[in-house]
């Protein structure tokens, strides 16, 4: 049975886990090549090890911050692509690819330009990074900043594959990516220096082609070669299977209308998705001026160090999350809602059993994964706190995310976002702040309060989703 078939007839909880299964894995596997990055970059000189962890912590939440704002186009045009398969209508998937394709590009052109320029004044002046930290955050986050075109249009070209019913390629494309990143990172990492002994082979690749040491750096830019690369694999599928091509002449330029039609179901998403950076950048933020010092960084170390967890817990939320957005889409499109809302509820209950396991791994293991990455106990004591606290909640973080990505299948998005800007702005920001400002609270409490937010927002989302008003209204929308 063809996949789109498979979405709208076959059984519903096989065909979930059978489509989201290989997302969630993929979004892992993603997340544990970045663990790979991390561990390549804390085998550098002692001296290098703290303050590059911390500014990997901060720029890769700033970046984020780039790529949320295409993951909402991304997540619209797959809403829309998804009720267009469901119909049966070829020239509309057509349109609605190449229109959210040159919306990306005009994304990734403003946002590199910008964060060049300002990435000192984010870092010290918006962040309230210090030091050593700073230094290398700053320039480590112009690299990432500047190329982040690559990882805009990887992820636009995947989710519009994902969208027309492929799981498996995509991640297959993702996976291979951060392969090739590995392999890039260990090169341009220590160059022909020294190097762990498992990773020496390096050395001589990077002497015959003439590359220096790069230290952190050469992260960064092995990230960008690596999407690069990809990129081109990725074009050809989506030619020959979906039949995404280069436009007939007089359709290449931008379609006012469906360009508003993106942009009114993008904005909220990709606003509710910056809400969540951003309320991680408010933690970092806090920690960093209340329980940091120009020369003591501890802190934020940690938080670089769970961060890497956390992103786990929340990229297989997006896994599963994408296929809830998928199934209700189609499904929608196809005219029928209740197997639409009832792929939700399935999806969101995989995702508990996900996270169920990834806590399990924290608790079992957590002491000697963050001493991977970095083995002084004043940061990996701080992380281990801010685990015990934090990491169970990532069930509600789960929750949250697949329920609104289903929602946002539906294109309610504007719905997720005001979930999101209530209890994040109304709860969130407020306690945190409080807490430590006037209260002086220790950092556990700042944490708890990290914790609270993910279970309400699960809460919320699960009530709203169960309520169904907004599955009438968007379904009286789409047949307008």
């Amino acid at each position: 049975m063809p996949q789109s078939r498979r979405i709208l007839e076959g059984p519903l909880a096989r065909e979930v886990a059978r489509f989201g299964a290989p997302l969630a894995v993929g979004m892992a596997l993603q997340t544990t090549f970045n663990l790979v990055d991390a561990y390549l970059v804390a085998q550098l000189p002692p001296a290098e090890v703290g303050p590059a962890i911390g500014a990997l912590g901060i720029c890769d939440q700033i970046a984020a911050l780039g790529t949320i704002l295409s993951y909402g186009v991304s997540t619209a045009a797959a809403a829309l692509l998804a009720q267009h398969k469901g119909a049966g209508d070829a020239v509309g998937i057509q349109r609605t690819a190449w229109q959210s394709i040159l919306v990306v590009l005009v994304l990734s052109i403003v946002f590199g330009v910008l964060g060049v320029g300002l990435a000192g004044p984010i870092v010290r002046d918006v962040v309230g990074a210090k030091g050593e930290v700073a230094i290398v955050a700053e320039r480590y986050l112009r690299v990432m900043v500047g190329g982040s075109f690559t990882i805009f249009f990887l992820l636009q070209l995947t989710t519009i594959q994902r969208a027309l019913g492929s799981s498996k390629t995509p991640v297959s494309l993702l996976v291979g990516g951060n392969v090739l990143n590995v392999a890039l990172a260990i090169i341009l990492i220590y160059g022909p220096g020294p190097a762990p002994a498992m990773l020496s082979w390096g050395a001589p690749v990077a002497r015959a082609l003439g590359l220096p040491r790069m230290g952190m750096l050469g992260a960064a830019w092995a990230t960008i070669l690596a999407r690069a690369l990809v990129l081109v694999p990725t074009v050809v599928v989506l030619a020959r299977r979906h039949g995404i091509v280069w436009p007939a002449r007089g359709e290449r330029g931008f379609d006012g209308g469906e360009i508003r039609r993106l942009l009114a179901l993008a904005w909220p998403t990709s606003a509710q998705f910056v809400l969540r950076i951003v309320a991680m950048l408010l933690v970092n933020s806090i920690v960093a001026r209340a329980f940091t010092t120009e020369g003591d960084q501890t802190a934020t170390t940690a938080m670089g160090l769970v961060f890497r967890l956390d992103t786990m817990a929340l990229f297989v939320a997006m896994g599963w999350g994408s296929a809830a957005q998928t199934f209700v889409g189609q499904n929608l499109g196809a005219g029928k809602p209740a197997r639409a809302v009832r792929s939700g509820w399935i999806t969101a209950a995989y995702d508990v059993v996900t996270s169920l396991l990834i806590v399990g791994l924290v608790f079992a293991s957590g002491e000697a994964i963050l001493r991977v990455f970095d083995d002084e106990s004043g940061p990996v004591h701080i992380a281990l706190v801010y685990l015990q606290i934090v990491a169970p909640s990532y069930v509600g973080l789960g929750i949250g995310v697949v329920l609104g990505n289903a929602m946002a299948g539906a294109g309610a998005t504007r719905t997720t976002f005001a979930i999101d800007a209530a209890v994040i702005l109304g709860l969130q920001f407020p306690l945190s702040i409080a807490a430590v400002a006037v209260f002086h609270a220790p950092v556990e409490v700042l944490f708890r309060c990290v914790a609270a937010t993910n279970i309400i927002s699960a809460v919320v989302y699960a009530i709203v989703y169960g309520r169904k008003r907004w599955l009438r209204r968007v379904s009286a929308a789409l047949r307008s």
